[in-house]
């Protein structure tokens, strides 16, 4: 059974891990933009879509011990 203490670990952990991750993207993407070095924006566009990624990953993870 998940708890609300579970759902809001999920919602602190998915917040913290998806800034610190996208925003590590997107400093260093942008940091190589800067510096002319065009392969940063390999890092910069998908930063946004990773952080949201792990939190979906996460909530999966807590959805599999939903009794069925």
């Amino acid at each position: 059974m998940v708890t609300r203490a579970d759902i809001l670990v999920l919602g602190l952990t998915a917040g913290v891990v998806g800034c610190l991750v996208g925003g590590l993207m997107l400093g260093v993407g942008l940091g190589l933009v800067v510096n002319r070095v065009h392969a940063g924006w390999v890092l910069v566009l998908p930063s946004a879509p990773v952080a949201g990624m792990l939190g979906y990953v996460f909530a999966r993870k807590l959805a599999k011990q939903l009794p069925k």
